[in-house]
């Protein structure tokens, strides 16, 4: 490395996104309102009184991807679509072991079996693996509740930041 990409070689901390050449100028998200200096930048879907909790759709130990959503092996050891839940967040919405539970919030919503939990934090629920859309109750997938926005500087998709609400189906 013989510098930065600056005439003098330096490192410069402070950006000007406007000046940023891109190589596909399209959806690059709210770019404007970066900080142009490094610091947090609050651009996350909060959890609130209508979706109150953040969903993971984390992989699930038994599916490397999506190609074994339909091995006879990984499917008896999966089973099914689930939601793993607080033990004290399901008691609250009056969920046992196994039942229905509907999530969703302004994208859509899906069905899926309730798996009470210790093991996750109160107000985060947990969908584990990458099912297709035809494994669950309803044939909407997990994805239905993920947005699709762009993320700036240069596009992308936020795809793991999801607050949904949740109660018994």
């Amino acid at each position: 490395l013989n510098g930065f990409g600056f005439a003098d070689g330096k490192f410069r901390f402070k950006a000007d996104w406007t000046d940023t050449p891109v190589a596909n100028d399209g959806m690059r998200g709210p770019w404007r309102v970066m900080p142009s200096l490094p610091d947090y930048w609050p651009v996350n879907e909060d959890a609130d009184e209508d979706q109150p909790f953040k969903l993971a759709t984390s992989p699930a130990r038994n599916f490397l991807n999506s190609t074994f959503t339909q091995t006879p092996t990984s499917l008896s050891r999966e089973q099914r679509p689930e939601v793993l839940i607080n033990p004290s967040d399901a008691a609250r919405l009056g969920l046992s072991q196994g039942d229905v539970v509907q999530l969703g919030n302004k994208r859509g919503r899906t069905r899926l079996h309730a798996h009470i939990f210790g093991g996750v934090k109160p107000g985060v629920l947990v969908s584990e693996g990458i099912w297709p859309p035809s494994a669950f109750l309803d044939g909407w997938g997990i994805n239905v509740l993920v947005g699709d926005d762009s993320v700036a500087p240069h596009g992308g998709v936020a795809f793991h930041d999801i607050s949904v609400w949740a109660r018994r189906a």
